[in-house]
């Protein structure tokens, strides 16, 4: 196992020395933060997005190389563009929940609104922001280029918003470190103890499972506690409603396990200026479920007895993009058609394998097994059983292994 971890480590690390890095930080972006919050509306047939604020906070905690190229296609983009003449000066990728939403049968009959915060480094020139929303064929079905200017007056700076604040893990600087933040959600002002307690457990989690043990030297975990009026969250199939610091429930899409917020301004917000690349949401329930959304938000229950295993495969998701290798067949609309290659690391159909773990096939383990991203048949996962796949399975299988070193080096490696 240490052998093929440490070939991983050696690919993922060649494959960032292979990548261009012409664009220099400090050429282009001061050492702090632009915060742009958008609204994404539609439904399954047409999608728009419209920019409501911008903020700068101090410090940015991103990456400072490989700035060109987002780690992975994801459902979506987000660049920085030189206005002169075009060049891109940084990018990102995500996914939305919204994205989510619109292959839903719900989204056939009723336009909806989502919110969505992202951050870029703060430019040091005017510069056009592209932001882009692809479909499940990865064709664009939304874009919005606007230009932003450093010097205008209607940028909002953020202070501190006085919340308590607490470091779980590390606290390396940001620029050598990928710095995560956990938010507590439905904690009444009583219980702010067992928060920081609980997000003890989320680092002992995550640091007690592969890769993320052997680099824990490279992640820093701090901790924000944002009461809430009452404890716990809304179950809606309960008909429970709770008045919480971000609003979360369960019942997303109608899918009682499913639990997300809808305030993701708010939820920033409450971040203030505590430098951030990802953020776990740290829901104060014993009932089972969460979501995790690429290079947006992980969203856990603190006290269910699957926490643990549940947290991890979360996280996959929200920090190295990997696909849910089970199936269900009861899907509106499926998410990955057949003449399209899956973005995520994990799964394949077929379209363009070499893309994907053909080189790896000969790993003890690795093959192609059918059966993920919630079907049954046209999709291929790597492994018989995985984190991504399983509760009862305790590590990730070679390949999902690899996306998260990938990720680890990707935000590291300078």
């Amino acid at each position: 196992m240490k052998s093929l971890f440490a070939s991983l480590l050696a690919f993922c690390l060649s494959f960032l020395v292979a990548d261009a890095r012409s664009v220099q930080y400090s050429e282009h972006f001061s050492d702090a933060t632009l915060r742009l919050d958008y609204t994404f509306v539609g439904d399954a047939s047409h999608q728009a997005i419209y920019l409501r604020q911008l903020y700068r906070t101090s410090n940015w905690a991103g990456r400072r190389t490989s700035l060109e190229e987002p780690l992975l296609q994801g459902n979506g983009q987000i660049r920085v563009l030189d206005p002169d003449s075009g060049h891109c000066l940084y990018a990102n990728s995500f996914s939305s929940l919204f994205q989510e939403w619109t292959v839903t049968e719900e989204a056939t009959r009723v336009q909806k609104a989502f919110e969505n915060s992202f951050q870029l480094p703060f430019p040091l020139r005017p510069v056009d922001v592209e932001i882009s929303l692809m479909d499940t064929h990865g064709k664009v079905s939304a874009c919005l280029r606007h230009r932003i200017d450093p010097s205008d007056i209607l940028i909002r700076p953020l202070s501190c918003n006085g919340l308590a604040e607490r470091t779980v893990h590390g606290g390396g600087a940001l620029d050598k470190t990928i710095d995560i933040v956990i938010v507590s959600e439905g904690y009444t002002l009583s219980e702010e103890e067992k928060f920081f307690g609980d997000a003890g457990r989320v680092a002992d989690a995550l640091f007690s499972h592969e890769p993320f043990a052997a680099l824990s030297d490279r992640f820093t975990l701090r901790a924000v506690f944002a009461p809430s009026a009452q404890s716990g969250v809304s179950v809606p199939h309960e008909g429970v409603w709770r008045s919480t610091a971000t609003s979360s429930h369960f019942d997303t899409f109608y899918m009682e396990r499913y639990l997300t917020t809808p305030s993701i301004w708010q939820l920033w917000d409450l971040i203030g200026t505590v430098p951030f690349e990802h953020v776990i949401v740290l829901a104060n329930t014993a009932i089972y479920g969460g979501g995790g959304i690429y290079n947006s938000i992980t969203i856990m229950n603190s006290d269910h007895k699957t926490f643990v295993p549940v947290l991890v495969h979360e996280f996959g998701h929200a920090f190295a993009g990997l696909g849910d290798e089970y199936f269900y067949d009861d899907a509106f609309e499926t998410s990955y058609p057949a003449d399209t290659e899956p973005w995520e690391p994990n799964l394949t159909t077929l379209k363009d394998f070499g893309a994907k773990w053909e080189n790896m096939m000969d790993v003890p383990g690795v093959g192609l097994f059918e059966g993920g991203g919630y079907q049954s048949k046209g999709v291929f996962r790597p492994a018989e059983d995985c984190r991504m796949r399983t509760n009862d399975c305790e590590h990730f299988c070679p390949v999902c292994t690899r996306a998260v070193l990938r990720a680890i080096a990707y935000y590291t490696e300078q």
